[in-house]
């Protein structure tokens, strides 16, 4: 399967009969999925289905679908409420003895608010499903074309996160040659502090010295931290070819090529290797940036 990147935008319009609908869909960095409907009113009835598709193309992501949908060729309805222009010539005859105006023109009357009402005309059933069917199936198309992009973003994605794994397996084989890092060098520096404190007193027991600095070059030495570094560079490796819904995964290996990364800084009692330490904590921190992309 292709790695797949979470960003993404598609749109896609149609007609089914006097209804024209367009459907915009933008997809960002998220969790899990959450998808976020705007509709206009009254076509609630196809939120379930649309849900069902996208949680079928779709595994991660912020999704963002915006709906749109006119009416065209709908002969417009006038209607007279008659009910208010009663009330309306009610009230001028009450008050018509009090004043000495001219009698109200028709056209001043039908300007009264609430008195013309205009309304389309009556929906058909049957072309109200059709259009709900056919927009239903333009989300299918328009989710499927934001799903073929963020694959087309996911393969670019993937050559990155390759090269971010390329330089992170270089700088611990550099680690593995310094020679600074190996427990006899480790040793022989704490043998030079040792000599360097019994020179200056004799209260130190030399034996239990020696001991203690044998056990500080044995936890000084990284050797399991490079080789954990390997397995994890290798697994994502093998993760990346895979392919597929991967970025949980990732991100877990990223964490964990961060906590051997700190710990080798933590160890390192050699300029060099601290050095190569941080320079690795900036390429994993770059690895893990990216992989949040990654859905």
């Amino acid at each position: 399967m292709a790695l797949s990147s979470m960003t993404g935008f598609a749109r896609g319009h149609g007609v089914s009969g006097p209804y024209t609908w367009a459907w915009e869909i933008k997809s960002v960095n998220g969790k899990g999925l959450d998808l976020r409907l705007r509709m206009p009113p009254g076509w609630d009835a196809i939120e379930v289905p649309v849900r069902a598709r996208a949680a079928e193309a779709l595994t991660r992501g912020s999704i963002q679908a915006n709906l749109t949908v006119d009416r065209s060729g709908a002969q417009p309805v006038v209607r007279v409420n008659a009910a208010v222009l009663d009330a309306i010539l009610a009230a001028m005859k009450q008050i018509a003895p009090k004043l000495e105006t001219s009698p109200p023109s028709l056209d001043g009357l039908l300007a009264l608010k609430g008195v013309i009402e205009v309304s389309d005309s009556e929906e058909r059933e049957d072309e109200r499903r059709s259009a709900e069917a056919a927009v239903t199936a333009g989300f299918a198309e328009v989710i499927g074309a934001l799903g073929e992009m963020r694959r087309h973003e996911g393969a670019a994605l993937g050559r990155v996160l390759t090269a971010r794994l390329g330089e992170i397996a270089a700088l611990a084989e550099r680690a593995e040659r310094v020679p600074g890092r190996r427990p006899e060098a480790i040793r022989a520096r704490l043998a030079e502090q040792v000599a360097a404190l019994l020179e200056q007193s004799d209260r130190f027991d030399p034996d239990r010295l020696h001991q203690e600095a044998i056990m500080i070059a044995t936890k000084a030495d990284v050797r399991e931290e490079l080789d954990r570094l390997a397995a994890h560079v290798a697994q994502a490796r093998h993760l990346i070819g895979e392919g597929g819904p991967i970025g949980r995964r990732l991100d877990f290996l990223a964490q964990e090529l961060n906590r051997e990364a700190n710990t080798l800084c933590a160890k390192a009692n050699d300029v060099e290797l601290t050095n190569i330490g941080l320079e690795l904590k900036a390429a994993v921190e770059q690895f893990r940036e990216q992989v949040q992309n990654v859905e």
